[in-house]
């Protein structure tokens, strides 16, 4: 899962909802069971984020992706249909089991 938002909306809870809404497609419309999420360990940001919509770490990929030549770690984040039921309280639509 990816997303942006333009410098001048960010802080507005524009990323929130987005994937919000996302993770609900993806795991009622689409049916999967996992999404994973993916980031820089720099990006603190994206960290709170993830772990507000309930996703669980995983580890760390070392040199995951080359950006802008060179080779950057990555940490590794999921989500499961069940952990999403079960850390509803944060989240504004429903999760789904399958």
């Amino acid at each position: 899962m990816g997303y942006g938002i333009a410098k001048e909306y960010e802080g507005n809870g524009l990323a929130f909802n987005m994937c919000n809404t996302a993770i609900d497609y993806a795991l009622h419309t689409l049916k999967l069971h996992r999404i994973m999420a993916n980031y820089m360990p720099s990006n603190l940001r994206l960290e709170k984020l993830l772990n507000r919509l309930g996703f669980v770490k995983e580890g760390l990929a070392h040199e995951y992706l080359k950006i802008a030549g060179k080779w950057e770690d990555h940490v590794l984040t999921s989500l499961t249909s069940k952990q999403c039921a079960s850390h509803r309280k944060y989240r504004t639509k429903r999760c789904y089991v399958f």
